[in-house]
């Protein structure tokens, strides 16, 4: 394959991908709305072609334009995106849907693909863009993928987990990294070892190239760090990363409570384990960095950038409550 059509590919895993991409040689193409930043907009090995995916023509002229060897879904919200699009790449040597971890139904440890199921998804979830709904219509999409593939259409699926690194918009590891570089001692609900499984996102667009180019048609690939760490071991990476230390303070519901806060309250925790098996992505050759390098660069990035995760936070007079309770006992 040569050439590649990236559906998205501004923001934060296309961005990434594109990049892959061109570390590899691909002539790369991103569709999209220019409603954000391009950050190859003066990059002359990246050519764009504005329009929304939502719009089937746009789509259809994209593709009667670049005539791309594969195709890369970052931005497929919607079942109905996904059947629309492996309609119109149907001819394509690989067309890849960005799936997720949230698509599984069971709370299995590991989460495997073909065997843990997937959530269902009414036609009302269908066509719902609420967070709520999120992993329903991933899941919906999945089974696109599949319908297509037995139409003989190269479709491949990538399930990440929870995506970190840099030029992440959601914040969610920018809390734990701002909190971590401004205070000595930090709030961590329950007893740190939350597990919720992560993939770093340049793993995540090396996963995507891989089953692009590897992958096997109708399959779903989950990807995530090959090394599963809990939320204490997180903190850790983190103040390693900054070349200083922290004291993890862990604190139970009733100690959060005193500050009317609950466990929940934390981005990135979770009660029950969420682990992904990735081995069936492994056997392709895809490789995971390792931690403390993806770790490094995340914060390197973060700390070049205006992210403090501040929507994420619970508030620090109120942590400073649950730690003078604790302190008590």
């Amino acid at each position: 394959m040569d050439s590649a059509l990236v559906v998205g590919g501004t923001r934060f895993i296309g961005r990434h991908l594109v990049e892959e991409l061109l570390a590899h040689d691909y002539d790369v193409t991103t569709f999209n709305r220019g409603n954000h930043d391009d950050p190859f907009a003066e990059e002359d090995a990246v050519d764009r072609v504005e329009g929304d995916r939502t719009d089937e023509s746009a789509l259809k002229a994209a593709k009667l334009s670049v005539e791309p060897d594969a195709v890369f879904d970052c931005v497929a919200y919607e079942p109905g995106e996904v059947r629309t699009a492996t309609e119109i790449f149907s001819d394509v040597d690989a067309y890849v849907y960005i799936s997720s971890g949230d698509a599984y139904d069971a709370e299995e440890v590991p989460k495997r693909e073909g065997e843990t199921p997937l959530r269902p998804c009414t036609d009302e979830q269908a066509v719902d863009d609420s967070g709520e709904t999120y992993g329903n219509r991933k899941a919906e999409g999945d089974r696109a993928v599949f319908e297509a593939a037995e139409r003989g259409v190269n479709a491949h699926s990538v399930r990440p987990c929870i995506v970190y690194g840099p030029h992440d918009y959601t914040e969610r590891l920018d809390y734990w990294i701002d909190r971590v570089a401004n205070y000595d001692r930090i709030v961590v609900p329950g007893d740190g070892d939350n597990l919720w499984h992560r993939a770093y996102v340049e793993d995540v667009a090396s996963a995507l190239r891989v089953v692009a180019e590897e992958g096997t048609p109708g399959e779903a690939y989950n990807v995530g760090d090959r090394r599963v760490v809990t939320i204490d071991e997180m903190v850790d990476l983190v103040a390693d990363a900054l070349d200083t230390s922290v004291d993890v303070v862990h604190a139970g519901e009733r100690e959060l409570a005193a500050a009317d806060l609950s466990p929940d309250d934390f981005v990135l925790y979770r009660d029950y384990p969420h682990v992904l098996d990735t081995d069936k992505l492994a056997a392709l050759g895809w490789e995971s960095t390792p931690l403390d390098e993806a770790m490094a660069h995340t914060v390197d990035e973060h700390l070049d950038s205006d992210r403090d995760g501040s929507d994420y936070d619970p508030g620090r007079d109120a942590e400073e409550r649950v730690l003078g309770v604790l302190d008590t006992v």
